[in-house]
């Protein structure tokens, strides 16, 4: 996956929303919940079909002071489990 130009966005299988009740974001889909990390949660609050991931990693090390490299890494690798797993496809 070409992070520069991988446009993630949330398949429409799936809704994602924060959930006060447990206190995450989740990701609602017919089987289930996923309870997601507050790391995945500000990653896929940001995949809107608009960023690249390495935009996304950016926003991410800018707002939360984070190491650059550190940040894109994880990112990345967050993206394309989320992506293998069905929770992502590129935008149209």
């Amino acid at each position: 996956m070409d992070s520069a130009n991988f446009r993630p966005r949330l398949d429409p299988r799936f809704v994602f929303r924060w959930e006060p009740s447990q206190e995450a974001f989740i990701l609602l889909y017919p089987e289930g919940l996923i309870k997601l990390n507050p790391s995945a949660g500000e990653i896929l609050s940001r995949c809107d079909g608009r960023r690249s991931v390495d935009e996304i990693a950016a926003e991410l090390a800018a707002v939360f002071a984070g190491d650059a490299a550190e940040v894109a890494a994880g990112t990345r690798g967050f993206v394309a489990l989320a992506h293998d797993k069905g929770w992502l496809r590129p935008a149209a």
